[in-house]
């Protein structure tokens, strides 16, 4: 399909830091891989912005924006059609497994994949890790249904496809694509609970905006991903359980023991301040070193780096870095299919 004349060229429709774009002519070809979430929902009245159900297939979000179509050549496909906070181990891997493989076709360009937002920082951060692909990869989501008044679903779909589009968006790892702005998987995360603002890079900033039509970049990913990693999907049968515990005053050691005791391999904790631990947490830290169970320390807090503390080395234990502890959760889960060395693992959380 042709570019209209008025509008940015697809591939040329990118900037770095103000210099000069793609001279790629080629319409992109990109793949729209649906897994449900708010984008793919509707609610009774225009009105409505909660309680709504997912409904629609990526073919139906896709045509509520015709203009992508002058973007790149799209191929859709559904992979699940979910609430993404109904995502397990199991899907996870097979929506990577997937992913993966439609990276891996020579023909496509790069991929975009719709998912809801409750996990989607979950879901990009795990791809960044595991996948072995230069391509652009971009997950793009609403905090708004379809019929919603001023539904934020179409544009962000616009601008992900776009951003997939965008020769400059290769080798930068997974792309989260929300509000204009771009985000890395390593760095944005929810950070309310329904507004349209709702994703944010609150230390790391983002890595750029599309504005105008065009995809600018000011910053690049400096920790390890895709191709750079350790991890790779061919390794992998099953996901270990880890599990995530909060600490709080007062707090028990119940939680600790029953996570042990039902499974876990891992634990990270969301933790106090600069991930510091409770008498029971203490405890509950120790009891699962005893036991061969991997334990993290994240912080509660929501921003900020958990520096590492001389009871990591004494105890075992492992410091998340400015890994929240849903992302640290990822990286952990991936980390106990390598090795069970803890100063292995805190290396991997150094790096990655």
């Amino acid at each position: 399909m042709t570019v209209h004349p008025s509008s940015p060229s697809n591939r040329d429709a990118c900037v770095s830091g103000g210099g000069n774009a793609s001279s790629r002519r080629r319409q992109p070809k990109i793949v729209l891989l649906g897994m449900g979430g708010t984008i793919a929902s509707s609610a009774g009245v225009a009105t409505q912005l909660h309680d709504y159900t997912v409904t629609d297939t990526v073919e139906a979000v896709l045509a509520a924006v015709p203009q992508a179509r002058e973007l790149a050549d799209i191929r859709c496909e559904q992979l699940a059609n979910i609430d993404s906070h109904a995502i397990d181990n199991t899907m996870l891997l097979r929506l990577a497994r997937r992913a993966e493989a439609v990276l891996q076709e020579p023909g496509v360009d790069g991929l975009v994949i719709t998912h809801g937002t409750d996990t989607l920082e979950e879901t990009a951060y795990f791809l960044n890790l595991a996948l072995k692909s230069a391509k652009p990869l971009v997950l793009v989501g609403a905090m708004r249904p379809a019929t919603a008044l001023s539904a934020d679903g179409p544009l962000n779909l616009h601008n992900a496809i776009r951003l997939a589009a965008c020769a400059e968006a290769s080798g930068k790892g997974v792309l989260v694509m929300l509000n204009d702005r771009i985000g890395a998987a390593r760095h944005v995360t929810k950070a309310s609970t329904t507004v349209t603002d709702a994703f944010r890079s609150l230390e790391q900033g983002n890595l750029g905006e599309i504005a105008g039509g065009v995809v600018h970049f000011f910053n690049a990913p400096t920790r390890l991903h895709t191709l750079a990693t350790d991890f790779s999907l061919a390794e992998i049968d099953e996901l270990p359980r880890v599990d995530i515990l909060y600490d709080y005053q007062g707090a028990g050691i119940d939680l600790y023991r029953a996570a042990i005791e039902t499974g876990a391999k891992g634990i990270v904790l969301a933790a106090t301040g600069n991930g510091s631990l409770s008498p029971a947490a203490r405890s509950g830290a120790e009891l699962a070193i005893q036991q061969g169970v991997m334990f993290v320390r994240s912080t509660r807090v929501g921003s900020g780096i958990v520096t590492w503390s001389a009871d990591d080395n004494s105890i075992g234990l492992i410091a998340a870095g400015s890994l929240n502890p849903q992302k640290a959760r990822m990286l952990l889960m991936l980390a106990l299919n390598r090795t069970r060395d803890f100063r292995a693992v805190q290396q991997y959380f150094d790096r990655y």
